[in-house]
């Protein structure tokens, strides 16, 4: 090490006599500095949180301390914005630093690079609870808000990796269960940095599109670092304001996430998602069959009804016609009856005749004058006749 001018010795000496050699206070803790930096390595130190404070900068600045002391510590805005949550007061955890000290207050300081909460789940279970509280108070896992997904989806939308063993899944299921279905992919890193606003990303994406009937989101199984995207409000928050259904499948069957819980089915695995997304394809073709069956003997059934109907209703319409003639053939009858009555024809057959004169009839004794040839039609024909001279107009056949 070779201190600044500012923090060399400064020469003297005593009166009657030379002094020992004397440093400036920046060069002593400069040179502490030093020896710290050197003479101790990262380390993991174990203590209760005390004081934490989130500067605007981003920057941390708490204690660490135990029953004995306590020590002044920082966390750096580069590692504090990857801690899932900010630890409580009085937490225990395990942080992993080194010491150093602060030069212009002469004060060492840890600074720490991880922080690991002590108890199960630590910051990552911390963060998940409040997270879950925050959500639950305002309905987003209610059960009544969940939708139902289509039973015979055209299209299925996937949000995940384009290289993870998640997406070879899905596709493999659809194929063989429902090869008939389109599939899309919108990727997304599911892990690390900016996986969260990529996965938010890709699922609103889907969303504008608006083609696809449903979507499954989610990845294959890890740690709960490796799957801690899903457990972002923002990505909970896109899910739960997607109008396609959508489904989650994050890890495996025992994983559970805040995505998982704000979806509209949640599936152990994506395996499981791709079997709830579509229909199975035999499955399918026996219903059609027994369907088939069951619409055959229902059409049969309504088939011989309407014969049946249709058969009382000739027998009705048969006797309503007979019914009707009858009456139809009385009335005509009775009708023919008195036109006959009343015509000439009815009345010769009565006895009467009927004299004519070329084509006139003759009605009185002046229209027949003695020696008048005339015709004289009677019930059965025509008789030619004529007038007597000698009997005041009698007539002779």
């Amino acid at each position: 090490m070779t201190p600044r001018q500012d923090r060399a010795p400064l020469a003297g000496g005593a009166l009657g006599g030379a002094r020992p050699a004397a440093y400036t206070v920046a060069a002593v803790n400069a040179m502490v500095r030093h020896v710290l930096d050197s003479g101790l390595g990262p380390l993991w130190v174990q203590g209760e949180v005390t004081g934490w404070k989130r500067h605007t900068s981003g920057h941390c600045y708490f204690s660490l301390r135990d029953r004995n002391a306590q020590m002044r510590a920082v966390m750096f805005r580069a590692e504090a914005q990857r801690l899932p949550a900010d630890p409580d007061e009085g937490m225990e955890v395990r942080a992993l630093g080194r010491v150093t000290l602060y030069e212009p207050r002469g004060e060492y300081q840890f600074v720490v690079r991880e922080i690991e909460g002590l108890g199960a789940g630590g910051l990552w279970r911390l963060a998940f609870e409040r997270l879950h509280r925050k959500l639950e108070a305002e309905g987003l896992f209610a059960q009544e808000r969940k939708r139902p997904l289509p039973r015979f989806p055209s299209t299925v939308a996937v949000v995940t990796s384009p290289v993870g063993a998640a997406l070879h899944d899905i596709l493999q299921v659809i194929g063989l269960r429902a090869p008939w279905t389109r599939v899309v992919l919108s990727p997304a890193k599911v892990q690390g940095d900016g996986a969260p606003s990529d996965i938010a990303r890709a699922i609103r994406l889907v969303a504008r599109h608006g083609k696809a009937d449903v979507i499954i989101v989610g990845r294959g199984g890890g740690s709960i670092e490796d799957l801690w995207a899903f457990n972002d409000e923002a990505v909970a928050r896109t899910i739960a304001n997607s109008p396609i259904p959508v489904i989650s499948a994050v890890g495996h069957e025992i994983d559970v996430t805040i995505a998982d819980l704000v979806a509209d089915w949640r599936a152990p695995t994506p395996s499981a998602a791709a079997e709830r997304a579509v229909p199975d394809g035999s499955a399918v073709g026996r219903e059609l069959a027994g369907l088939t069956r069951r619409l055959g003997r229902g059409l049969g059934r309504t088939v011989e009804q309407k014969r049946l109907r249709l058969q009382r209703l000739d027998s009705w319409l048969v006797d309503g016609i007979r019914s009707s003639t009858r009456r139809g053939r009385d009335r005509l009858e009775r009708t023919a009856a008195t036109i006959d009555a009343l015509s000439p024809l009815g009345a010769l057959r009565r006895g009467f005749a009927v004299a004519r004169k070329e084509g006139r009839v003759l009605r009185t004794v002046a229209d027949l004058p003695p020696g008048t040839r005339f015709t004289l039609r009677v019930s059965d024909g025509e008789v030619d006749c004529h007038s007597d001279s000698g009997s005041g107009g009698a007539a002779d056949a």
